[in-house]
């Protein structure tokens, strides 16, 4: 297979797995509220994507970086929304 085609596998991976976040994120801004979401997954989760790309960057890989830093601005929105609508618990 080629480098391309590898690349374009890579795209609509980090494609689908970003856009996975995006229907929570949308359920807890049109609620307001967290209480379902885990911290401490979402943390955890956070740190991986974090590190992620940061191997993206090093290996200077656009795939891996594209999604990750996607990722990465939507896990930490979402962990910003949990401690904000969790805090009037």
């Amino acid at each position: 297979m080629e480098k391309e085609h590898i690349g374009i596998i890579g795209l609509i991976a980090g494609a689908c797995t970003t856009v996975a976040f995006i229907p929570q994120l949308t359920k807890i801004i049109r609620t307001r509220h967290a209480r379902d979401i885990s911290l401490y997954m979402f943390l955890i989760m956070t740190t991986g994507i974090l590190l992620w790309l940061v191997y993206g960057i090093l290996i200077r890989e656009l795939p891996i970086i594209l999604a990750n830093a996607f990722s990465l601005a939507l896990c930490a929105y979402i962990i910003l929304a949990k401690l904000r609508y969790d805090r009037g618990k």
